[in-house]
This record gives C-alpha cells, sequence and structure tokens, in this order.
C-alpha cells in the first residue's frame, strides 16, 4: 500500500508506442490513469491522465508537451499529494492532476505497454 506522500520513480527503455501507469484501488477504480502517446491519431505525440470511477472513465487532460523520447532511458517520479497527483518528468516539467477520488491510499499499480521497464521503487 503506498500512502499520500511520494509513491516511486521508473526507469524506461525504449521502443515505444505507447504506455499506461494506473493507481488507484482495481482496474475499475483508478485514480490516476497516466498515458504517454507517441502516436495519438489526434495529437501525435501527448500526455494523457484520466480516471476510472465504478468502470466510468472522467474527462482526459492532455499535455501536447511530451518531453518523453523514443529510443532513450527516462525517469518518472509519481506523487500523491492529498488532493492532487504530480508527474514529475525528465525535464523538469511537472503535470498535475486532481486526486477526484480523494483517495489516500492507493492499493492497486498496473504499468503496461510497448516498453522495458528497468526499475521500479517505493519510497
Amino acid at each position: 500500500m503506498l500512502d499520500r506522500h511520494v509513491l516511486g520513480f521508473l526507469d524506461f527503455l525504449f521502443p515505444i508506442s505507447r504506455f499506461q501507469i494506473d493507481l488507484g484501488c482495481d482496474e475499475d477504480d483508478l485514480a490516476l490513469h497516466f498515458n504517454p502517446r507517441f502516436n495519438d491519431d489526434t495529437d501525435g505525440t501527448v500526455l494523457v491522465c484520466n480516471s476510472k470511477i465504478a468502470g466510468c472513465w472522467g474527462d482526459e487532460k492532455r499535455e501536447i508537451h511530451n518531453p518523453l523520447q523514443r529510443g532513450s532511458t527516462f525517469k518518472i517520479v509519481l506523487k500523491l499529494t492529498g488532493d492532487m497527483f504530480e508527474v514529475e518528468m525528465p525535464d523538469g516539467q511537472e503535470i498535475q492532476f486532481p486526486n477526484r477520488e480523494g483517495l489516500h491510499v492507493i492499493t492497486y499499480i498496473r504499468i503496461k505497454g510497448d516498453l522495458k521497464l528497468t526499475s521500479f521503487k517505493i519510497y
């Protein structure tokens, strides 16, 4: 279980077209769905955040600036700070996404996609 301070960091290797990191209670209740896309039909390269409550997706937050580069290693830091998730990107960009469910404890983590995960830490 993760408390509301710091979730951890991730290092990845490419090639990749998209991946996702899901945090919440289970697959139908996600407080954070973080989904970088490298060939999105609408925006090309984009960072997408969303939540899923009782199996229903909320409104997406889309960030057009995506500092992640194909073919490189990167680190992402995920934090839950009470009413907000913060995602720290490799270039220092910070994406904020509301904790719509008001979760204080994360019991479900899923990392999925076209990637090679080289490390994962929770602290």
